[in-house]
């Protein structure tokens, strides 16, 4: 796996972030944001991957690690924690 060389995918800390449950904070990538907000918007990652120039494959990916990180097992409920977090949507 290649890593992005851009600025739009560098790791960068979101303050103010925490697990869906209330639990400790968590830290996003501007591009999980970006994904997280695809995802709440009600897209599928083919159309967010489109969105971002990103591979399909790449939005899996950080489904994955969002869906870790917010605690949840599936997109919906990662866009509620999304939501209930406040994450600029």
């Amino acid at each position: 796996m290649t890593m992005e060389r851009n600025a739009h995918s560098a790791i960068a800390p979101m303050p103010e972030t925490a697990h869906a449950d209330g639990g400790p904070a968590t830290q996003f990538t501007p591009t999980q944001i970006k994904v997280l907000r695809g995802v709440h918007s009600g897209q599928l990652n083919k159309q967010i991957a489109y969105d971002l120039g990103i591979a399909e494959a790449t939005v899996k990916a950080h489904m994955t690690t969002l869906m870790r990180k917010l605690n949840v097992r599936n997109r919906t409920q990662a866009a509620i924690a999304a939501q209930r977090m406040s994450l600029s949507l």
